[in-house]
């Protein structure tokens, strides 16, 4: 099982970026899938989620409006466009698949947010 995520990099505050996260070994269209964020020293944070069809995203009070989740069950890829970035959204962006007790993790990748 593997998820991987892409995408990440600096960008200057305003900017926009697409995260991708990849998932392979695993049947992807069954799951769930949620992107979390961990900030240096916070704990790691919801930031989207989305059904296993795609139907359907939740989002936090605090990450509506800037963030969009997305899925291509087709391509066994989930997407999170941030839009309007800020240096507070500087964090180790994770995707994690869902599916009854079953759980996986990417490795992360970087988003840092600085002029």
């Amino acid at each position: 099982v593997q998820l991987v995520e892409s995408g990440g990099g600096l960008v200057q505050p305003g900017g926009s970026l697409r995260l991708s996260c990849a998932g392979s070994g695993f049947s992807f269209s069954t799951y769930a899938m949620r992107w979390y964020r961990q900030a240096p020293g916070k704990e790691r944070e919801l930031v989207a989620h989305i059904t296993s069809a795609g139907d359907s995203t939740n989002y936090p009070d605090s990450m509506k409006g800037r963030f969009t989740i997305s899925r291509d069950n087709a391509k066994n890829t989930v997407y999170l466009q941030i839009y309007s970035l800020k240096p507070e959204d500087t964090a180790v962006y994770f995707c994690n698949a869902q599916w009854i007790t079953r759980s996986y993790w990417g490795q992360g990748t970087q988003v840092t947010v600085s002029v």
